[in-house]
C-alpha cells in the first residue's frame, strides 16, 4: 500500500473559487470584505506569510491593507493602530502576525482586537464561543484541517483522532473541532508516555509539534490518515513537516505534503473568516 498524497493545490483552488464568487456577490451589495494585517519587526518567515495573505486577498477580490511596523515600535502605538482599525468600516478582519517583539504583550494585542474582527479566533471571547459551540470564526489552521479531511471524503464521526501538540493556536482548538465532528479525540504532548502506542491507535493523526520529522512509520496504524501541520526549516535550508514524509508513505492511506497543503488551506480559511465577518456586518450571512 502506498499513501495517497493529498493534493492541497486542488482543494485550495476549488475552495478559493467559491470564496471569490461570494465576495463578488457581496461587492454587488456594496460591501467589499477587507482584511488588515499588522506585522511588527523583521522576521523573514512572517514577511513571507504576510505577502501570501495579501496576495490571496487580492486574488479573491478582497480589500487588503498591510501595516509594516519597525521592531522597536512601542506597544502603545500598535494598540492605537488596532483601535483605529476597529473603527474602520472598510476593515472586517484584523490579524496581527506572530511572533511579536518581546516588549509587546501578545495577550494585550489579541484582546485589543474587536471580537467581530478577530478572524484568527484568538480573542478569549471567540475561544470561549468555540469551546461551547457558539457561532463565530474558527481558528484558521484547525478549521483548514477539517476542510481537508472532508474534501478527501473522510467521515470523521466515530473515528479515533489523535492530535500531537497542545498549543493554543493548533493543538487545543484542533481537538475541539474534531470533537464537534463527533470524533473520539486524544490529545498528546511532550509529557505523554508511550506516544507511539497512542498514535498507533489513530484513524486520523494530526501532527502539530514543531519538531522536524518527529513522527515516523512506527507511530502510524496501517491505513491511517496523516495530517502534517508542522513547518520546520532544516539545516540545509529546506522545509520539512513534523512527519517523516517518505518514511510513512507505505503505512498511511493519506498524507499531506509540507509545504503545499495545510499552509495554503490556513490562508483560505482566513479568507473565509474575513468574508463571513463582512457578511455578518452587512447582515447577509451565507455559509460556505
Amino acid at each position: 500500500m502506498s499513501a495517497q498524497v493529498i493534493n492541497g493545490k486542488e482543494i485550495v483552488s476549488a475552495y478559493r473559487a467559491q470564496i471569490k464568487e461570494q465576495v463578488e456577490r457581496l461587492v454587488q451589495q456594496g460591501v467589499r470584505p477587507g482584511l488588515a494585517v499588522v506585522i511588527v519587526g523583521d522576521d523573514p518567515a512572517s514577511h513571507v506569510y504576510v505577502r501570501n495573505k495579501a496576495k490571496a486577498c487580492e486574488e479573491a477580490g478582497m480589500h487588503s491593507e498591510v501595516y509594516k511596523l519597525a521592531e522597536q515600535t512601542p506597544e502603545a502605538e500598535v494598540l492605537a493602530l488596532i483601535a483605529r482599525l476597529n473603527e474602520d468600516s472598510a476593515i472586517h478582519g484584523i490579524l496581527v502576525q506572530s511572533p511579536l517583539p518581546k516588549h509587546i504583550s501578545e495577550e494585550r494585542v489579541v484582546e485589543a482586537i474587536a471580537v467581530e474582527k478577530d478572524v484568527d479566533c484568538f480573542h478569549p471571547v471567540n475561544v470561549g464561543n468555540l469551546m461551547i459551540g457558539k457561532e463565530g470564526p474558527a481558528p484558521c489552521t484547525p478549521a483548514g484541517v477539517i476542510e481537508i479531511l472532508k474534501k478527501i471524503g473522510v467521515d470523521i464521526a466515530g473515528k479515533h483522532a489523535v492530535v500531537v501538540g497542545r498549543s493554543n493556536i493548533v493543538g487545543k482548538p484542533m481537538a475541539i473541532l474534531l470533537l464537534r465532528e463527533n470524533a473520539t479525540v486524544t490529545l498528546c504532548h511532550s509529557r505523554t508516555k508511550n506516544l507511539e502506542e497512542i498514535t498507533r491507535q489513530a484513524d486520523i493523526l494530526v501532527a502539530a509539534v514543531g519538531k522536524a520529522k518527529m513522527i515516523n512509520r512506527s507511530h502510524i496504524k496501517p491505513g491511517a490518515v496523516v495530517i502534517d501541520v508542522g513547518i520546520n526549516r532544516l539545516d540545509n535550508g529546506k522545509l520539512a513537516g513534523d512527519v517523516d514524509f517518505d518514511d510513512v508513505l507505505d503505512t498511511a492511506s493519506y498524507v499531506t505534503p509540507v509545504p503545499g497543503c495545510v499552509g495554503p488551506m490556513t490562508i483560505t480559511i482566513l479568507l473565509r473568516n474575513t468574508l463571513e465577518a463582512a457578511q455578518r456586518a452587512a447582515g447577509a450571512h451565507a455559509a460556505l
